[in-house]
């Protein structure tokens, strides 16, 4: 048998008050401090281990007992996101239909073609690095697992999750540079002996 208890019903089971807000405020709060980073453990200690030390049973037991060992954590954490929501008030005003068309569109249209055609990016940044020209594959090149070329080496781009497979299902006999996706970019990984070659051209 699988079953969920939903947050509302936990607190309802626990006889936990639930407060009110105003709809739209949670959202706003969560993300003011998501960019304030106030509930972030320097500011009001790491969570996961303080529940753990508490040996009380009631709310009541474990608001005094956190409120001890962090007494200005829920003060400073409330004062960091109202300055969050401050600059998010002035910036409001400036938000029109402009603005959103612009965002909408780098989102829908300029970032997914990122997202499908970063690894040309890829190619001329090696290029670059190592004072060559570089050129995309070939259909029949592909066909082999070139994705293209840095001078006259042949190189395959292959994502860093890609390395910790042991079974792997195609035999690669190319080159092979890494990339990993990350939050701000395209972190790229360049083996040793590829390396090695690209100096040499």
């Amino acid at each position: 048998m699988e079953f969920k208890i939903k947050l509302d019903e936990i607190r309802k089971l626990m006889e936990l008050e639930t407060p009110e807000f105003p709809k739209y405020a949670t959202q706003i709060i969560n993300l003011a401090n998501q960019n304030a980073q106030a509930t972030r453990p320097r500011v009001v200690g790491q969570m996961s281990e303080l529940i753990k030390e508490f040996t009380g049973k009631t709310l009541q037991e474990w608001e005094e007992w956190y409120l001890k060992k962090h007494p200005e954590a829920i003060d400073t954490a409330t004062q960091k996101i109202l300055g969050m929501i401050d600059n998010f008030r002035e910036v409001i005003n400036q938000i029109d239909e402009d603005m959103i068309r612009q965002w909408v569109r780098d989102l829908v249209i300029v970032k997914t073609f990122i997202g499908l055609r970063f690894q040309e990016a890829i190619l001329k940044k090696i290029a670059e690095k190592f004072g060559t020209d570089y050129r995309f594959a070939t259909p029949e090149e592909e066909s082999k697992g070139i994705d293209g070329y840095i001078g006259n080496i042949p190189i395959s781009l292959k994502p860093i999750t890609y390395k910790q497979k042991q079974m792997l299902l195609e035999e690669i006999e190319v080159d092979i540079v890494y990339y990993e996706k990350q939050k701000d970019g395209l972190k790229i990984t360049i083996p040793k002996n590829l390396e090695e070659k690209l100096k040499r051209l």
